[in-house]
């Protein structure tokens, strides 16, 4: 498959996904934020574990309300891809700006992967992976 060309609306989709994850950030809206997911969604986020389908990914954001008042995602460097009329799917960085209960706010830059599907004429989030860039190759010999 190769990267969407110019004429493909592939790179304005994730951009409209981005931004509607950003406004439910601007005051951490737990339920907002988990809106923008599939209801079978896989989600890797920046806790532990995996979570799945739309009440995982709500209870992943429910987790941090207290601690982040505020968030916006920045898509970077993005590789868009069309693998189907109704998949599109992204990789590159998302950058974080944060802002936590106690007034510190903090800048976080990870790898990101997502998969948006066409669903009922809705595009949403199905799979949702970021993580850190290892420092050094993970080759299980440290």
């Amino acid at each position: 498959m190769s990267e969407a060309s110019s004429a493909d609306d592939s790179h304005a989709i994730l951009a409209a996904a981005a931004e509607a994850w950003s406004v439910a950030g601007r005051t951490w809206d737990a339920a907002g934020l988990a809106a923008g997911y599939t209801e079978d969604a896989v989600f890797f986020g920046g806790r532990p574990g995996l979570q799945q389908g739309s009440a995982g990914v709500r209870a992943y954001f429910d987790s941090h309300v207290g601690t982040i008042t505020r968030a916006k995602l920045t898509l970077r460097d993005q590789q868009v891809f069309r693998l189907a009329p109704d998949v599109i799917v992204a990789q590159g960085f998302g950058h974080f700006a944060l802002g936590f209960a106690d007034g510190r706010s903090s800048d976080v830059v990870q790898r990101a992967t997502l998969v948006l599907v066409r669903r009922d004429g809705r595009w949403s989030i199905l799979l949702h992976h970021f993580s850190d860039e290892p420092q050094s190759p993970p080759l299980g010999l440290d």
